[in-house]
């Protein structure tokens, strides 16, 4: 018999990721036996194989169907090897513009309004340089991305490379029931992350006198052509107390999940709204106490608090955030950060940095790791500046910080955000702690959540 790779596989190896496939339409690529790989191998419409145990298992799980002979696999299922390490992902800002002016905007580091923005021609060349080296799937940011005048465009060159979009970051006022549409035609179902800022207080942070009815507009016309929503929500001293009627409405929309954001202490939010966010303590305190109020309410909308909680209403369960492992798992090579290490994040002007969330801070001290219209990303992934960060490990922080290295909690936090330890250090340390996460632990809010939420099941319990 003869077979070839379904259409949804594909063969792909990486620096120190030696056998792996992609399954179309998933994000990460899944590690395979090297007996299993060097048998994939064969299914390419040339080798008569036995139907044998092998066979019949790979079957099952759909890598493989059958074929005539010389009948072969797509170009994309066909084995790719990189030489770069493994980025499966990217996230990408096409553009700095924006229709709307945001007191808190992390991307610029002031009132000025943002004007970089990547041409047509520029996206199609990144594109091209992802695909190179293995990128499967793409965050679109911006600004507001929708204000591209070839954002259709944008997305069907990510779909005729065979790469798709996993997450869609707007403010949902220029979602129209075309643009959603031609989303169908693609088959284009990415997870819609739309800003919603609180009843009340939206048009106040996105300063629009209509944004609160246009979002909430454009949430409704998302849920209703199917899409999943994630509404992400800014939260501080002007707006907590909204957020559990906010929750309430979004709960009866069928949004899938609700991210509450502590508005950070970011260039642009500390000029337009000083002394507004919420000090550590009053976040942890009033967001342990949105906690029990809502998980006792009977919702069944996800919840993320930032950097704190993930609720889990259907199993009445939750995690804390703080504690990213434990001691059976924790190991040195763990990368500091596995969103860095797993997603590259471009910015409007080509600029490459270990995650978007630092991008006004390194506007604001000119801080360069590379640029794509420089340096090609091939090389970025193989050699950089930008690389040292991304990849770098647990042991890195650990030698450079001595709080870190001495701490008993470090083998539960790992060190926390290091955006949040950049932000935070006085020095432009990429390996200064997270001292939201310091505090979360000397100031005994582990037990102190664990308390209130006791009537619920913990996920992952403090093991050091």
């Amino acid at each position: 018999m003869y077979y070839k790779l379904d259409e949804r596989i594909a063969l792909r190896k990486w620096k120190l990721v030696d056998r792996s496939l992609y399954v179309r339409g998933q994000i990460h690529a899944i590690p395979v036996p090297k007996e299993e790989f060097e048998l994939l191998l064969q299914c390419d419409g040339e080798h008569d194989l036995p139907e044998n145990h092998e066979i019949e298992h790979l079957l099952e799980h759909g890598y493989i169907v059958p074929c005539k002979k010389g009948e072969h696999s797509s170009e994309w299922s066909q084995l790719k090897e990189y030489e770069n390490y493994y980025f499966p992902t990217m996230n990408l800002m096409i553009t700095g513009k924006c229709n709307l002016n945001c007191l808190h905007c992390f991307n610029a580091k002031d009132n000025a309004p943002l004007n970089s923005e990547l041409t047509y021609e520029q996206i199609l060349n990144i594109l091209d340089q992802a695909k190179e080296i293995g990128v499967n799937a793409f965050t679109i940011t911006g600004g507001e991305p929708l204000v591209h005048r070839h954002f259709l465009d944008i997305v069907r060159a990510i779909y005729e490379r065979d790469m798709f979009i996993f997450e869609l970051n707007t403010n949902g006022l220029l979602i129209t029931q075309k643009m959603l549409d031609t989303f169908k035609e693609l088959h284009c179902d990415p997870l819609i992350k739309i800003s919603f800022d609180g009843i009340g207080y939206h048009n106040w942070i996105r300063q629009h006198p209509k944004a609160e009815e246009l979002t909430l507009k454009a949430i409704e016309l998302c849920i209703k052509n199917g899409f999943r929503v994630k509404a992400q929500v800014q939260v501080n001293k002007k707006n907590v107390d909204v957020m559990m009627d906010t929750a309430k409405l979004l709960n009866k929309m069928g949004v899938e999940e609700m991210r509450l954001i502590r508005t950070t202490e970011a260039p642009r939010w500390e000029k337009n709204s000083p002394q507004s966010s919420l000090p550590i303590d009053e976040y942890y305190e009033r967001m342990t106490a949105f906690a029990k109020e809502y998980m006792d309410s009977n919702m069944e909308m996800r919840i993320d608090i930032w950097q704190l909680l993930r609720l889990h209403p259907r199993s009445n369960s939750y995690e804390l955030v703080p504690i990213a492992c434990n001691k059976h798992d924790f190991n040195i090579r763990i990368p500091m950060c596995k969103g860095n290490r797993g997603m590259i994040a471009v910015s409007s002007s080509g600029e490459v940095v270990p995650c978007l969330q630092m991008s006004g801070y390194f506007i604001e001290n000119n801080i360069h790791l590379g640029n794509l219209f420089e340096t090609p990303l091939k090389q970025l992934v193989i050699q950089s500046p930008y690389l040292n960060l991304a990849l770098a490990p647990l042991l890195k922080q650990i030698l450079e910080n001595d709080k870190c290295a001495d701490c008993k909690y470090y083998k539960a936090c790992t060190g926390g955000c290091p955006a949040l330890g950049l932000l935070y250090s006085p020095k432009h340390d990429f390996y200064h702690e997270d001292i939201t996460k310091c505090h979360f632990f000397e100031n005994g809010w582990y037990e102190k959540v664990n308390e209130v939420l006791k009537d619920y099941r913990l996920i992952n319990p403090l093991d050091i």
